[in-house]
């Protein structure tokens, strides 16, 4: 298993619209499980494909507290939805950020296992908000898409100078980190 590299906002690869997962083998498999081990290394609770600039429709999900819930949704779609609630999100792709956004309380949703099986059941919960918060990614949409473009403007001001800091806070290759 890998650690992948996650993007961030605003990288223009996270607005890419993910193709369907038409290939189901052991390549398929291995991704998955890396995509596992970087979300749960983030941690968070859900990961699109498209968050590591792998462009299929594919997301791996566990809302769990104890990592023991491990679901994958290939291809998924949303057959009903019912109920609105507005809950705080945060976003790997948008990292120290929440606010809230309006989702479906309860979804219907039909989608397919590593093996290209169909599967299809109903969603609430933490889980439903995070299913429909992944298949935004998938179409390109975050959830600062939900804010205010002011919000979004300090949001990029912000991570851009988080970004700034951390890169100046690295020494230069070969470079000392102290002095002798």
């Amino acid at each position: 298993m890998a650690l992948l590299t996650i993007l961030e906002y605003p990288d223009p690869r996270l607005r890419t619209k993910a193709q369907p997962v038409s290939v189901f083998d052991a390549a398929l498999r291995s991704r998955v499980d890396d995509m596992f081990e970087t979300m749960y290394a983030a941690p968070g609770i859900g990961l699109a494909a498209t968050q590591i600039d792998w462009h299929q429709r594919l997301i791996v999900i566990d809302v769990s507290e104890n990592n023991a819930s491990r679901q994958v949704f290939i291809n998924p779609e949303i057959v009903s939805s019912e109920g609105a609630a507005t809950g705080e999100e945060g976003c790997l792709s948008v990292p120290g950020i929440y606010d809230d956004v309006p989702r479906a309380e309860r979804i219907v949703a039909r989608w397919q296992d590593v093996n290209g099986q169909w599967q299809q059941g109903a969603l609430d919960g933490m889980l439903a908000v995070c299913l429909q918060h992944e298949m935004d990614h998938l179409e390109g949409k975050l959830f600062v898409d939900y804010l205010s473009e002011l919000k979004r403007q300090r949001i990029r001001k912000k991570l851009d100078k988080e970004r700034r800091a951390r890169a100046t806070a690295r020494p230069a290759a070969g470079g000392r980190t102290s002095s002798p």
